[in-house]
């Protein structure tokens, strides 16, 4: 178990600074949205959604379980501009 802890430990530590990157994209992207009803893109969810499935289905990995966990962190990201607009 310890092994499989610390594999996991070093996985995380390359997806926070993915994440940390996103988060600073996504803030640029904030920034150009002129209305709040730009936040939520639904066609653009869905398509990354699939596209998501479709890796996680080629990767061996379970396509529900992936796609849950991009569209919780889609929802966090929305969650974060939606209380960061100023315009």
């Amino acid at each position: 178990m310890r092994e499989i802890r610390k594999r996991i430990d070093k996985i995380d530590s390359k997806i926070l600074p993915l994440m940390v990157k996103r988060s600073h994209l996504v803030s640029k992207a904030l920034g150009l949205k002129t209305k709040r009803s730009e936040i939520v893109d639904l066609k653009r969810i869905n398509q990354i959604k699939k596209k998501v499935e479709y890796q996680a289905k080629r990767l061996g990995a379970s396509p529900k379980l992936i796609s849950d966990i991009w569209v919780s962190m889609i929802k966090n990201f929305i969650n974060f501009e939606k209380k960061n607009f100023k315009k």
